[in-house]
Formats: structure tokens, sequence, C-alpha cells
């Protein structure tokens, strides 16, 4: 899922595109992606969009005129993605069945795509503050967060400080990806309960989470340069320990772990954040029971163990094996 950092890039790159600009045009796709129906989309053309904003992981047009105040709301979700064409090019070619609906512009096109067959991504097009703000899950920005309002956001409900950096309700923009970053620079597990940090953790937890967006927001637009986002996607070589399962540490050499809960996974550095602990993945844990490794080491012995039995198993040097 495009979160802070992306959301913050296309916003960025779209601004000198579609900034006094009219909406010459509007094509749906799919008409699921339109989740709102009063006013119609169909409205917002002819009209300039005066403003972008984010709200949380949405993306919003602002498109005001003297009559009212319209809001387009674009929350691309897991799989969704903008796509920007200027006039007259096709390349990369855009596969018709991703596409969702596409905005035009005298000065290109605009395309949503999703790609999956879970259809999440949506449009919403509401009139007033009132009716965007309805939209908006309420949490707190976390780059212009105080140390105070920080630990506020995150104390209002006992959760793992993986939960709660990830929750819209407490945190803005923060998904799975950088959460597992941002642990990772502030040496946090991520089962670590926001009921029993200290200050002194909430302010070097809030000094991470400054340092992981502000970084990654600036390494994407300098990536993208004067072009447009194609390839946004939350697993990146660079990242310290997400979607690094298996691989070392960037800063101790350690194999990063994961522990998977639902549909999702953490990925974290046992000798970076939890003092050389395995945590344990619920479902394996159950399964292995007190076969479970409890640290790293006990981890590598298993290893070597395994490799053990198997330079003594029969064939397993081309011979009979041991007798």
């Amino acid at each position: 899922m495009p979160e802070l950092p992306d959301v913050e890039v296309y916003l960025e790159k779209l601004g000198p595109r579609v900034v006094g600009a009219a909406v010459d045009s509007v094509t749906v796709r799919s008409a699921f992606v339109v989740r709102s129906f009063e006013p119609p989309l169909k409205a917002i053309v002819g009209r300039k969009v005066t403003g972008l904003r984010r709200v949380g992981k949405r993306i919003v047009f602002e498109l005001h005129d003297q009559a009212d105040e319209l809001f387009l709301v674009i929350h691309l979700m897991i799989a969704g993605r903008l796509r920007w064409r200027d006039p007259g090019v096709t390349r990369p070619a855009i596969a018709p069945k991703l596409e969702l609906a596409r905005f035009g512009f005298a000065r290109g096109t605009l395309f949503l795509t999703e790609a999956s067959t879970r259809k999440r991504a949506s449009i919403h097009l509401v009139r007033g503050a009132a009716a965007l703000a309805a939209l908006d899950p309420g949490g707190l920005e976390p780059m212009g967060a105080t140390l105070a309002a920080f630990q506020a956001a995150l104390t209002r409900e006992n959760h793992t400080i993986k939960r709660a950096l990830t929750d819209p309700h407490l945190l803005s923009g923060i998904g799975n990806a950088y959460s597992d970053e941002i642990l990772h620079r502030a040496r946090m597990s991520p089962v670590k309960l926001t009921k029993r940090m200290v200050e002194a953790d909430f302010a070097r937890l809030l000094a991470a989470t400054h340092a992981v967006l502000g970084e990654w927001t600036a390494r994407l637009s300098a990536e993208v340069g004067d072009g447009f986002p194609e390839k946004v996607t939350a697993f990146r070589d660079e990242m310290a320990v997400h979607g690094r399962f298996g691989k070392p540490c960037p800063d101790c050499g350690a194999p990063v772990q994961r522990i998977v809960h639902a549909a999702n996974e953490s990925n974290y550095c046992a000798r970076c954040q939890t003092g050389g602990k395995l945590l344990a993945d619920r479902a394996l844990s159950r399964l292995l029971r007190e076969d479970w490794p409890r640290t790293l080491e006990e981890l590598e012995e298993g290893k070597l163990a395994r490799r053990g039995l198997r330079d003594t198993e029969p064939g397993a040097d081309g011979g009979a094996g041991e007798k």
C-alpha cells in the first residue's frame, strides 16, 4: 500500500501537472471504484484543480469555485496506483484490465489503475469540508507532531507498537513497510506494548519516525526527478528489514526475522531490536511448541544440527554414509 512518502511524492509530481488546470474529461472503466453518488463524478468536468492535499493515505484534489467546494478523494489501498501520460505518449503501456478510471487534462492524462483481483481502490467526490472530514480516520500527522501529542496518540489504546504505528485512527499515513523501518531505526521490538513505554522510548520512536519518513520521501522524490512515479512499491532493496526476511541486517549482519499475523507480517532484526530473542510466530510456535527456537543462537544451533544430520545421512557424500 502506498504510504506517506509515496503519497507525498505523488502530490509533489502532480502539482505542476494539474494544479490550475481544468478537468477536460472523466472516464470510469470500472463502476465499482466510484463510492459516492452525490454530487455525480461528472460534476468535476470543466472545474479547475485549485489545490492538492493528503488525508492519511488518501490523495485529495480540491476543485473549488465561487459556488461550492468539491473534493475528489482517491484512496489507492493496497494495489492502486496513479499513472501519468503526457499528450501523445502511450508508453509504457497501461493494460486495459488494470485501468479503473482516467482524468483528462490539457497537459496530459491521469490514470487510476489497480493490479489486483480484489478491487479495493476507491474514488469519492464530496462537497464541503465537513464531508471531507468524514473520510479522515483522524490519526495524528506524524511529521509535525510534538512528543506530547505523539505519546498521547499512541497510548490512547494499549496495543503493540507495530499495531499502534499502523492504526490510521492513531497515526496518519504509516503502514506495514515504513513501520518496520521505523522500529528498526528506533531499535524497538514490534510487540512492545505502548502502555509499557516510557517517555524516552517515545522520544526515540518519534525521532526515528521523522528520520525514516523524511529520508524516504526525499529519496523517492530524487529517484523520480522531473518524471512521475511509475514504480511505487513497498519492497525496496535499500530498506533495512521490510521484505528482507533471511537477509542480513545492514547494521549488524544478523538474519532478518519475521512474524506473520493474518495478511500482514512484521520484519525485524532480533539482535538490534529484541536483544537476540526470536519473537514467536503464532502459527509456527503453536506447531513446533518446545522445538521453537527462542534466540538467534538456538536458531543457528538448530541449523548446524540439521546440517550435521544431512552430512551423516546415507548417500550424503555419494557413498553409503556412516555405519
